[in-house]
């Protein structure tokens, strides 16, 4: 019995930073991966913000012979990250957002703060003066909170977990970010970078707004994991792609990219991961219809990798052409992942399937909570380069009518 048993839940979105390392070093990305991110920041449900700097220019004559330790748009030295968490956490940080540099001199010191490297905030006694410094992942979060504060304002009727999926979905690696991604040996190499700079830098403009050759969809639902210790529901979204106008670009280059976000139940035995013991009361997946697929055929693949998790056996790794895979974001509660293929093979890719895995609300079938539906956020872009492609007015019709979800007993 909970004690809010009788209450509607009313979820909220906390926006935590990764905290900070114990102190900056001139080899700060070395510095950030041993450092793990501190306590609540490895929480499922929240959204973690770590820290990346453009901040890279000393003009202050009295820091002569001082210079940045970061280099613009990398990880700034403050920033702790899950890059030392076991491979079963979630990706921590999240996001990352401006968090001010710190500088070094020729003998490997470092020092800080340095205005021009730092931001600048309202002091809480505005009478002794107005204005103070600012740095490290305390700043990153409190800007990153307030994107969230004008997504939810711009839009009353999305969920919490929808804002956090927006900021994720909105967010980019910066160039720098993308030089050592490109760098990395494998899905793996490139797993362990994007649990230091987390899923990039998010965009306000971008989580508002879809440009004509850029459409974002977004998604919210319930779903019923579970019944008597039994997988009992996944949905099937048929997504009003441009269809004509994808099969129009053939072998034009588009980019996918999918953000699944839901909030879990810990354990309340915290029992740690294994068999009834383990930690969250669910997990979600999820997956794109395949070109040759029939939507029988579709289910019938995400109900067996529901089963084949349950039973952990290894994953067969997917489609390459996804910039993660599934071994590598299937963590934690919030799961985003990019595909880049040929318009004329997203075009027959219509169908996004969300699917349970097991929890112990599975494994404990008297505490299981599924009737009450489990919420989830699905965020579903496509992108184009090709100039003079508008691929947002024929969505902009259909969507007038609702986006038919099946939803399939299991």
């Amino acid at each position: 019995m909970y004690l809010d048993e009788s209450e509607e839940p009313f979820p909220r979105l906390l926006v935590i930073s990764a905290g900070n390392v114990t102190r900056p070093d001139a080899e700060h990305l070395d510095r950030s991966d041993t450092e793990a991110v501190h306590d609540p920041a490895q929480a499922w449900n929240a959204l973690t913000v770590g820290a990346f700097t453009e901040k890279a220019v000393v003009t202050d004559p009295s820091w002569h012979g001082w210079s940045p330790v970061a280099s613009p748009g990398d990880l700034s030295p403050w920033s702790s990250t899950s890059v030392s968490f076991a491979d079963g956490w979630p990706i921590k940080p999240d996001v990352v957002f401006e968090g001010g540099n710190v500088v070094r001199n020729g003998r490997g010191e470092v020092d800080f703060p340095v205005p021009d490297l730092s931001l600048l905030s309202t002091y809480f006694r505005p009478a002794e003066k107005s204005f103070v410094l600012s740095w490290a992942t305390s700043a990153a979060t409190a800007q990153v909170a307030r994107m969230a504060g004008i997504i939810s304002a711009e839009y009353p009727e999305f969920w919490p977990e929808t804002i956090r999926a927006l900021l994720v979905h909105s967010s980019e690696w910066t160039r720098a970010m993308q030089a050592h991604l490109r760098g990395a040996g494998g899905k793996r190499a490139r797993a362990r970078l994007v649990r230091r700079y987390g899923f990039g830098v998010p965009d306000l403009e971008r989580a508002l707004r879809s440009a004509n050759d850029a459409l974002t969809l977004v998604v919210q639902s319930r779903i019923r994991p579970f019944a008597g210790g039994k997988l009992r529901e996944m949905h099937l979204h048929e997504l009003p792609w441009p269809k004509d106008v994808l099969e129009s670009l053939g072998e034009t280059s588009v980019r996918l990219r999918v953000t699944l976000s839901y909030f879990v139940e810990p354990n309340p035995g915290r029992r740690g991961w294994k068999k009834r013991y383990r930690y969250p009361s669910h997990g979600l997946r999820f997956e794109v219809m395949r070109p040759t697929e029939s939507v029988d055929e579709f289910r019938k693949r995400l109900n067996q990798k529901a089963l084949d998790e349950e039973e952990e056996k290894p994953s067969a790794g997917g489609s390459s052409d996804w910039y993660l895979g599934e071994r590598a974001r299937n963590k934690g509660s919030l799961h985003s992942d990019i595909w880049v293929g040929t318009a004329a093979d997203l075009a027959e890719r219509g169908v996004v399937g969300v699917y349970p895995v097991t929890g112990w609300w599975k494994e404990q079938p008297k505490r299981d909570r599924s009737e009450r539906g489990s919420r989830y956020s699905l965020i579903v872009s496509i992108e184009t380069q090709a100039s003079d492609v508008d691929i947002w007015t024929p969505v902009a019709t259909e969507v007038e009518v609702p986006t038919e979800v099946s939803v399939i007993e299991v």
